[in-house]
């Protein structure tokens, strides 16, 4: 039996997220976290509040700190919120922090679904298995959007993605990076003054399936919650 499927929006939308919430933040954070966990990650840690990241700053200097305001990286972090930054990072055995303008938000706000894991399109075949297994009654796909109040054509788009294969409906995985190349949202990436968000920004997100693994956040009832990666 099909899960009844449920499309939410930004902050709020996470918030009334029930049963198996999938919090969709395509341009960058779940992919980031994606390309952090591939790239041998320790530990990820998102965190909604830019005050508490930086107080974890202070605390654990030998942590790594991701991390974007209005897309551009946080002053004193390790590394924005780029995976092409992340992939030409050692990162191998280290724990990171990643605050994000939406994304890391959502997550943290989901708080009354019974599990939350990430959404992104380079992981959307490993999330619909995952949820197959699962077998929840309901699944809530949260689409954080533009700096989580704004829709945007890439969170919808991964939405879409994840509804239609567990549906069982035909959807064009083709065109989804041309469809992501001519969002607003990605605009970043032709600008050449952006040095923020590399071209291969896009390139990266759009890599549909590119990963077998969802990233479930475990410890929910902790201060710090943390990212699991989990096959699928």
């Amino acid at each position: 039996m099909s899960p009844r499927i449920e499309k939410l929006d930004f902050v709020a939308g996470a918030r009334a997220a029930r049963g198996l919430a999938v919090v969709i933040d395509v341009f960058r954070a779940f992919s980031v976290a994606c390309y952090a966990t591939a790239g041998g990650a320790r530990r990820i840690h998102p965190v909604a509040g830019l005050d508490e990241a930086l107080a974890l700053k202070a605390q654990h200097p030998d942590w790594l700190f991701i991390g974007e305001r209005h897309a551009r990286k946080v002053e004193g972090f390790d590394f924005g919120n780029s995976p092409t930054e992340l992939q030409a990072a050692d990162i191998a055995g280290r724990v990171l922090v990643h605050t994000t303008h939406a994304g890391t938000q959502g997550l943290r706000a989901a708080t009354g679904a019974d599990e939350v894991i990430t959404g992104s399109l380079v992981n959307a075949g490993a999330i619909c298995r995952y949820i197959e297994s699962r077998q929840p009654a309901v699944v809530s796909l949260v689409r954080m959007g533009h700096e989580a109040r704004e829709r945007c054509v890439e969170d919808d788009l991964c939405a879409d993605l994840i509804a239609a294969r567990l549906e069982g409906a035909p959807f064009d995985v083709a065109g989804i990076p041309a469809t992501l190349a001519a969002a607003p949202a990605a605009r970043k990436f032709f600008d050449p003054a952006a040095t923020w968000a590399p071209r291969t920004d896009l390139d990266l997100c759009a890599a549909v399936d590119r990963f077998d693994f969802v990233l479930r956040l475990e410890d929910r009832d902790q201060p710090l919650p943390r990212l699991a990666a989990l096959p699928a």
